[in-house]
């Protein structure tokens, strides 16, 4: 996995300051989770690290509900890995992943990255997958969301240092194919250090579970 890049963090004053603006203030709930109104469309959050062996825990039904108490409507977890699929304005707020990462953390005690990405984003960005001829096991074939733009001047390795593993880079993601397996990808460390937003990388196949609750 692409390692983990550092960026700003709230205290936990100001983490407890934007989750408590979130809510109505007589209720910890805004809203229903059955009650969207029309005009939400769906988002996807990706949450970087978390439910890895032992480490960094975070039940679905905790995940669940910090979404609900954040106003977010008919929210729903694919597998364990961290990742969302929810309703919400078409054009989150600015602050909107940061005050997710304060409810998780306020909740379960454990920080991680959050992605927010539109459906529509989400889904183009699987539609442009280039790799799909060559992957043939959905395990082995990755998908990079990067939180902000791939850097222009990106250095990317050589192909012939890779083979057969490829490696393409993509106008919003970075796309994978490792037949060795995700643990003896042969892409270096320094790649990722390129960028300066966080990148969380998801299989074809967990890819397709979430692409399946955007329909």
């Amino acid at each position: 996995m692409p390692p983990r890049r550092k960026r700003g963090r709230e205290t936990e004053a100001d983490a407890a300051k934007l989750v408590k603006r979130k809510r109505d203030p007589d209720s910890d709930v805004l809203d229903s989770p059955s009650r969207s109104p029309s005009s939400q469309v769906k988002h996807v959050a990706l949450l970087r690290g978390i439910n890895v062996g032992t480490a960094k825990q975070v039940p679905m039904a905790k995940l669940t509900l910090c979404f609900e108490q954040l106003g977010y409507h008919n929210v729903k977890t694919v597998l364990r890995s961290g990742n969302v699929v929810f309703e919400g304005n078409a054009t989150l707020a600015p602050d909107a992943a940061a005050c997710v990462e304060a409810a998780v953390k306020e909740a379960t005690g454990v920080q991680s990255n959050v992605l927010l990405i539109n459906g529509a984003r989400f889904t183009a960005i699987a539609d442009a997958n280039p790799l799909l001829d060559v992957a043939t096991d959905g395990s082995k074939s990755f998908v990079s969301f990067v939180d902000g733009d791939i850097p222009r001047d990106l250095e990317v390795p050589d192909p012939s240092d890779l083979a057969p593993e490829v490696l393409h880079v993509g106008e919003d993601a970075i796309y994978q194919w490792m037949p060795a397996g995700f643990l003896k990808t042969a892409v270096p460390k320094s790649f990722w250090k390129q960028f300066d937003s966080p990148v969380t990388a998801r299989n074809w196949n967990t890819v397709n579970k979430i692409l399946a609750l955007l329909q």
